[in-house]
């Protein structure tokens, strides 16, 4: 594992998720920045940790809340509420990479088991995805199951690769909210992590110490693809969306691969 990040932004730091990576964090000893729309969300964290005010849908708002940081952690989600999935899967990953303008910090992004079903809303996730994978950021991107649903003692980690668990219900797998926390926080350290998508599950049994040996059983994204390594091919580049062809265009100009 490596350890060169000290300070973390988390996006959708307000959400269940966002929280439980604010609280390993800061149990870490990691410096946490959570990015807020009104100050007074500061109540929600810690004592210590830091506040940013900005509005994940305006990029113009988000410099502030990326200065300094050495990783980004996304745990964002429409969740079927306005402004929608547009503007909220997709265009905060759109919005916070035209905010760093090419600078490189390490980046986990949560999507969700099943984000290739081309099921409505999962395109924008998956589209934003593609986005990461384009920037040239390093990266990590954890798809996870239903949170929650473990049975008891149903905690050892699984990673998957190729997302063909595709039900829409709690048998495509299910995650612990705290474990889904943990290895969104670990994937931003972790050289074994670095570069993979996979499916965040559990199955029966204690949850691992060491969660690098379990991912270098991966297979690294290809670079340059635009999708994970096994997934099905699935959602042409040519059949997108004009607005989200000319995303992929402007973050691949900012990478320092082109």
């Amino acid at each position: 594992m490596s350890t060169a990040v000290k300070k973390v932004l988390v996006v959708g730091a307000t959400g269940s998720i966002g929280r439980q990576v604010i609280i390993e964090g800061n149990q870490a000893k990691l410096a946490m920045r959570a990015l807020v729309r009104d100050r007074k969300q500061a109540e929600l964290f810690p004592t210590g940790v830091e506040v940013a005010v900005g509005d994940l849908t305006e990029s113009s708002s988000l410099g502030p809340a990326l200065d300094g940081i050495d990783a980004v952690v996304f745990t964002h989600g429409a969740n079927g509420r306005p402004p929608g999935p547009e503007a909220v899967d997709y265009g905060a990953v759109r919005n916070v990479l035209a905010a760093l303008a090419g600078r490189q910090v390490r980046i986990a992004l949560m999507t969700t088991v099943a984000v290739t079903d081309r099921k409505g809303a999962h395109d924008w996730k998956r589209r934003g995805e593609r986005l990461v994978r384009a920037s040239g950021m390093p990266y990590t991107i954890v798809r996870p199951g239903w949170f929650d649903a473990n049975r008891p003692g149903q905690h050892r980690i699984v990673m998957l690769q190729g997302d063909r668990n595709q039900s829409g219900t709690p048998r495509d797998g299910v995650i612990a909210r705290q474990q889904l926390a943990r290895v969104l926080l670990w994937s931003v350290r972790s050289d074994a992590a670095r570069g993979k998508t996979f499916e965040l599950t559990s199955d029966d049994g204690p949850e691992q110490d060491d969660l690098d040996v379990v991912a270098e059983k991966l297979d690294r994204d290809i670079q340059g693809a635009l999708d994970a390594v096994h997934d099905a091919p699935n959602m042409a580049l040519s059949a997108e969306p004009d607005s989200v062809r000319n995303d992929l265009q402007h973050v691949r100009g900012r990478s320092p691969q082109h």
